[in-house]
């Protein structure tokens, strides 16, 4: 696998039972690159991206993660999810750590960093975020953007290769959606791989190298942004982007 390739589907296929789920999905992800995948409910995007650090188990085809391939063996599991950050739409927190703990755990748990170095890594992404004065605090004493992001910076602290985000504000308030979104637009700037399913499309125009539309399980148009909004080449595509752009 080329070095470069953080990222390889190859024929991807899924089924929950007899519902096929994912259909013959080729996608390759490239170190410093920014997918956002978008798409109606239902059309595969979210479990697609949970495929990537094996939340979800395909059926058919290849997945390559950092060149290691995803399969029943869990040793490889466990190695990319060393490498993969995941940020959900609900933040996962532990309630009983503080955010610092929240942050501290992974490095020490996983990776076998010391306490002293887990802590300075802690700091150093809560200020990436910008919340490092809450670094004593609880989640239940945090607001949903408050507890997003520091949802981001745990997965910051792995130093992962890429950062995979699975519709990450869609549990927010309005209020609250801009601050998180500014946070990973941040990243992208600073030339984090990642790849996003979400609705927000502003932040595809602002940060995104591709975006990828998904309908019925399948990858239906994939272009540049400025091509994508401005010029969509499918019916589906064109129909998604009228309903979701008039609100």
């Amino acid at each position: 696998m080329n070095a470069n390739k953080v990222i390889e589907a190859k024929n991807v296929s899924k089924w929950y039972g007899t519902f096929k789920v994912l259909s013959d999905i080729n996608l390759t992800l490239r170190k410093g690159e920014r997918i956002v995948i978008c798409g109606p409910s239902g059309s595969g995007k979210s479990t697609l991206i949970r495929c990537f650090n094996r939340l979800e188990a395909h059926h058919d085809g290849e997945i390559s993660v950092i060149g290691i391939r995803l399969d029943n063996k869990m040793r490889n599991v466990a190695e990319v999810r060393k490498n993969v950050g995941m940020v959900f739409q609900h933040f996962n927190l532990f309630p009983h750590m503080t955010v610092l703990m929240n942050c501290m755990a992974g490095p020490m748990w996983i990776k076998g960093v010391s306490e002293i170095e887990a802590k300075q890594k802690a700091l150093k992404f809560l200020e990436r975020v910008r919340i490092p004065e809450q670094a004593n605090k609880y989640p239940v004493q945090l607001s949903g953007g408050q507890q997003q992001r520091v949802a981001i910076a745990r997965s910051l602290c792995m130093e992962p290769a890429v950062m995979l985000f699975d519709e990450p504000t869609s549990a927010l308030d309005p209020e609250m959606v801009s601050e998180v979104l500014e946070t990973m637009t941040s990243l992208a700037r600073d030339g984090m791989t990642m790849v996003c399913v979400t609705h927000e499309m502003g932040f595809a125009r602002a940060a995104a190298d591709r975006v990828i539309f998904m309908d019925a399980g399948r990858i239906v148009e994939e272009a540049p942004p400025n091509e994508f909004f401005a010029s969509p080449q499918h019916d589906r595509t064109k129909l998604f982007l009228s309903q979701i752009l008039s609100h």
